[in-house]
């Protein structure tokens, strides 16, 4: 397979189609602050309000920040969400010339409200949807195919974002699909969720994700191989290219009309909201065949947008920038989140880069317990990726004696990186961490205990470029050296771990 970074590097800007539903989406933000006197409801105090673009309007949100050339095909009310829709799709330099308007039904609109909880992440707590679903009137459906049939020629894929909101008519999309063939236009669609999907024969592929891959197969999806057969009966009953099913945190499966298929993981990303993460695996696989690139490397760059989505909050375009970063950061760390002092500081450069906030610490971390965890998550809490520089056997000898460590450096620092607070560990053998400290330049820098911050080692430097130090509380009664007293006191052998290789929790083979 090819090495994504140069892939991603060399990536074209295609011209892209799409066709589909276009959706408004409002959002009202605010503070979770209590539970309302009038009712057993939430409180939300408002203080901010939003438009996003939604539906086939955010995949051609999506496939601007990747920097494509963008035309869209749908219907809006003929009211003022409408409006509010081409003039934003404009602004963002999309095409919306086959944008019709329908004075019989109106924009559908979904608003959604997010309460912030003691100023941790923002969540949803409502959503509010207006619309109609009816299929498009007969005169629209061939206005609409009309003006496609002309714009084809000119695009080098067609994107169907079909939202089961009435514009893509089995008509309408066999008329289409059935044109770009004859032209060699891949066509690329985000199914409905339902169990006929007929109205797509003859696409390229299709993105489901799981449950849509299941409800239209009848295949339960656990293991990699169930993926692989869902992917080839979609292949297979429908005349597609290749089947694809997303399959949230396993990654993606893709399989030939021939039963050949294999499952691309995807790394562990901390989700805080999937809206939008359909919208932006189908862009990314979109320009990837609408630029010849190999379906099992189109794959494998959506599995990346797409897991850099859900760590968004809303619908949020991810610029190539970003996911350059993304590549080049996965490309350096391998598969795992322990990495070595001449990685860390080029992995660091790369989550800046994509506008992510660095939070350091370190520790010796030896019998892992309470304490320790609670530190980190607090740790994590303050900042977007979060390093833990380890102090080695040899550092912790000299600063805790020669019957410590209990644990090994290798096993401290897998467990460290079994957690999910955690996404970086170094191991370091100098006396204090500050080297690393210079190599990283830390947003927040953060150490557990009684220390008063110009105490921790690196203030100086930290503070030198605007970044904070911060200390954290520790759980009452816990430590490690209590623990180790307490067993000795039982006269107890000192405890003996072996390493274990983690096992997979994902789908497989």
């Amino acid at each position: 397979m090819s090495d994504l970074v140069s892939l991603f590097a060399g990536l074209a800007r295609p011209r892209v189609l799409v066709l589909g539903d276009l959706i408004l989406d409002r959002y009202t933000w605010g503070d979770a602050e209590r539970v309302s006197q009038e009712a057993p409801v939430i409180l939300l105090r408002a203080d901010k309000r939003e438009a996003r673009l939604g539906g086939a309007a955010n995949v051609c949100n999506m496939l601007r920040g990747l920097e494509a050339e963008v035309r869209l095909a749908g219907v809006v009310g003929d009211d003022d969400g409408g409006r509010l829709v081409r003039r934003m799709l404009r602004e963002l330099g999309v095409d919306d010339s086959l944008v019709l308007y329908d004075a019989e039904r109106p924009t559908t609109t979904k608003e959604r409200f997010i309460g912030r909880a003691q100023g941790r992440h923002p969540h949803q707590i409502l959503r509010v949807d207006d619309e109609v679903r009816d299929p498009l009137r007969p005169e629209l459906v061939h206005e609409l195919s009309t003006r496609l049939a002309a714009s084809l020629e000119h695009c080098d894929v067609v994107l169907i974002s079909d939202y089961d909101k009435g514009v893509c008519t089995p008509r309408l999309l066999r008329q289409v699909i059935d044109a770009a063939r004859e032209l060699g236009k891949p066509v690329i669609v985000d199914p409905i969720r339902g169990t006929d999907y007929s109205r797509y024969r003859g696409a390229t592929t299709m993105t489901p994700n799981r449950l849509e891959a299941e409800l239209a197969t009848g295949i339960k999806i656990e293991t990699a191989d169930d993926a692989i057969r869902a992917g080839w009966k979609l292949a297979r009953e429908h005349k597609l290219d290749f089947g694809i099913v997303t399959l949230d945190r396993d990654g993606m499966a893709l399989v030939t009309p021939e039963g050949r298929g294999e499952v691309y993981p995807t790394q562990a990303r901390a989700v805080y909201d999937i809206t939008g993460a359909g919208d932006m695996v189908l862009a990314m696989i979109g320009i990837c065949f609408g630029a010849g690139i190999a379906p099992a490397d189109a794959v494998r760059l959506a599995n990346v947008a797409g897991g850099l989505e859900v760590e968004k909050v809303g619908c949020t375009p991810i610029p190539r920038q970003e996911i350059m970063a993304r590549l080049a950061f996965d490309r350096a760390s391998g598969t795992g989140k322990v990495v070595n002092a001449t990685q860390i500081a080029a992995l660091a450069e790369a989550q800046r880069a994509a506008g992510r906030r660095i939070v350091f610490t370190n520790g010796c971390f030896d019998l892992l317990h309470v304490g320790h965890v609670t530190y980190l998550q607090d740790s994590a809490a303050m900042g977007d990726h979060l390093i833990v520089a380890l102090n080695s056997d040899a550092s912790v000898r000299r600063l805790k004696g020669p019957s410590r460590p209990v644990i090994g450096e290798g096993d401290r620092a897998a467990m460290l990186a079994a957690l999910a607070s955690v996404d970086n560990v170094v191991v370091f053998d100098e006396e204090t961490p500050l080297d690393l400290i210079r190599a990283i330049r830390p947003d927040v820098l953060v150490k557990g205990g009684t220390y008063k911050p110009e105490e921790i080692v690196g203030y100086d430097f930290v503070t030198s470029y605007g970044g904070r130090v911060c200390v954290t509380g520790v759980v009452d009664g816990i430590s490690t050296s209590r623990i180790v007293e307490s067993l000795a006191k039982q006269a107890l052998p000192a405890p003996h771990f072996q390493h274990q290789p983690a096992r997979s929790e994902g789908l497989r083979r």
